[in-house]
């Protein structure tokens, strides 16, 4: 019988620890925004997720492995001075690792992978101030690599993307009997940008003799469909403020005669920061207030 790693409970241990950490350091959380000028908020959110992953790599092998993931995700999301203050930036580092099977459960697959993105997004703000939406456009960029243990040659496929995207993001704050809360729905699509990819047939051998075969290829979503979807909700809990989301991650392309996709679903969970920003008459006149 074959055994697989039990990511799932190891994930939930791993993140109950992580929050009573946060919980024992005194970590300080508001759910709105204070009476401070909007444009020196800045909001910082930690999570950590568990979930599935199914990949799909022709260049390893021509099926689907399916299996468990573990994630983790920070971002950064801070109101700037351009445009009065319309302009927000966000910051997103992001990684999972997983540990996925074929369908036979004979051969297995291990997938890790970094991703960094910055975006801009101009604001509205609607239903009487209650309702913001965002819209912009966002760079990304990944690093990672997919190992595959039945192969005896080229057995691991590098991934190396980087594209520019288009991103909209809807913030509604409401309450339920006078306790706070914040929905928030992100949705990124890449539009173009260049990914690596080793063409049909070619080892990385040739490639690391200097034998270049086309293996720069620019994307679209006509060649790499992808997609991000992040749904998340705050919540407070005596003074600190957590966050829940459902994260969906679809990464593909069909590029050298090759197809590729890695497709995650994971629930995260984790805690939010908001700092302003304040000047004073002191000498010192900076400082952050959590």
């Amino acid at each position: 019988m074959h055994s697989h790693p039990t990511f799932p409970l190891k994930a939930a241990v791993f993140i109950t620890a992580f929050l009573l950490t946060g919980l024992s350091a005194g970590s300080h959380a508001q759910t709105a925004d204070t009476a401070l000028p909007e444009n020196r908020h800045t909001t910082h959110s930690t999570l950590f997720g568990i979930g599935r992953s199914s990949l799909y790599e022709t260049y390893l092998s021509p099926v689907t492995y399916k299996g468990p993931h573990i994630s983790a995700l920070r971002e950064s999301l801070r109101k700037t001075h351009w445009l009065e203050g319309r302009i927000t930036t966000q910051s997103i580092l992001d990684g999972f690792f997983s540990y996925a099977s074929n369908q036979t459960q004979t051969g297995d697959e291990m997938a890790g992978k970094i991703n960094y993105t910055v975006g801009w997004h101009y604001n509205w703000l609607l239903a009487g101030g209650q309702l913001r939406l965002m819209a912009g456009g966002e760079l990304h960029g990944g690093l990672g690599l997919i190992y595959n243990n039945r192969n005896s040659n080229n057995p691991v496929q590098a991934k190396a993307e980087i594209d520019l995207g288009a991103s909209l993001i809807a913030i509604y704050p409401f309450h339920i009997r006078k306790v706070p809360f914040t929905v928030r729905y992100q949705a990124s699509f890449p539009l173009a940008g260049g990914i690596f990819s080793p063409n049909y047939g070619q080892s990385y051998y040739e490639m690391s003799l200097g034998n270049y075969d086309h293996n720069v290829c620019f994307v679209h979503p006509a060649n790499a469909p992808s997609m991000r979807h992040f749904l998340t909700l705050d919540f407070p809990i005596s003074s600190f403020t957590f966050r829940i989301g459902y994260l969906c991650d679809i990464r593909q392309s069909r590029v050298n005669n090759l197809r590729s996709h890695i497709w995650n679903h994971s629930f995260m969970i984790g805690y939010v920061k908001h700092f302003s920003f304040i000047k004073r008459k002191e000498p010192q006149h900076r400082s952050f207030v959590l």
